[in-house]
């Protein structure tokens, strides 16, 4: 189970082109750069537990690969999609509910390192963590 553990933001790359292209307004695209994210995972066969805390909220998400979910971003946009792993890739495809576009997110875990990027309207960002 790669992705179990504890993983701190520690870069982001092209993130505030990407909250910008999904209409995050500056002020909350300013804080986000510095939400000082942490996520833990637990993975238990094709269930996954995640734990979210930041600067601005903490939240539980819980989700079984391929089965389509509802879930809402920091900044209130919500989704609804569902995680594949692919090989030793997580992948989502999520569909934003307010106007029917997609987000794709992938996470993958090198070395010491968790690399979860973005492309949403051909704007690719990518968020790295370090285990903690």
């Amino acid at each position: 189970m790669t992705f179990n553990g504890t993983w701190k933001i520690t870069q982001n790359e092209n993130y505030d082109k990407f909250m910008e292209k999904m209409g995050v307004n500056m002020v909350k695209r300013k804080l986000a750069a510095h939400d000082n994210l942490k996520i833990t995972i637990a993975q238990e066969g094709d269930k996954f537990s995640i734990k979210e805390s930041s600067t601005f909220r903490n939240i539980d998400i819980e989700f079984t690969l391929g089965v389509t979910f509802e879930y809402a971003l920091a900044d209130g946009t919500e989704l609804s999609g569902a995680w594949t792993l692919e090989g030793d890739v997580l992948k989502g495809i999520f569909k934003r509910k307010d106007n029917g576009k997609d987000l794709t997110t992938t996470r993958i875990v090198q070395g010491d390192e968790l690399i979860q990027s973005y492309n949403y309207e051909g704007v690719d960002a990518k968020r790295i963590f370090k285990r903690s």
